[in-house]
């Protein structure tokens, strides 16, 4: 059987300033920046969870992103989300979830609960 992998690609205004957000306030690191870190597309990493940031004019769309935690990872990234300011809001999609926006308005979205996937059953 063949495995399938994904990255979402998220289209930004400004790679940079998108790569500063995603590595200094939410801790993702910077897998690759093509162009020598001077091109319009980068990758950022974080525990498994690979992003695709595009710096696009043309693209005004936004995207969400469900990142799915165990009942642990949550309570650690409650804590960075204090320790760190990190805007957020309490939602709802499908259960309870924390959002947060990036500078470009993509969203992130952590659910608070067990979902019932396998990696809330990993938990």
């Amino acid at each position: 059987m063949h495995r399938w992998y994904t990255r979402p690609v998220l289209f930004v205004s400004d790679v940079n300033r998108a790569l500063h957000f995603y590595t200094d306030i939410l801790g993702f690191e910077k897998a690759w920046h093509e162009g020598d870190g001077q091109g319009m597309v980068c990758q950022v990493d974080r525990a498994g969870c690979e992003i695709i940031l595009c710096e696009d004019a043309g693209r005004s769309d936004k995207g969400r992103l469900f990142v799915e935690l165990t009942h642990d990872g949550v309570a650690e990234f409650k804590h960075e989300i204090v320790e760190r300011s990190i805007p957020n809001k309490k939602s709802w999609w499908g259960n309870d979830v924390i959002q947060i926006d990036d500078p470009d308005g993509n969203e992130l979205l952590f659910p608070l609960q067990d979902s019932g996937s396998e990696a809330s059953r990993a938990a």
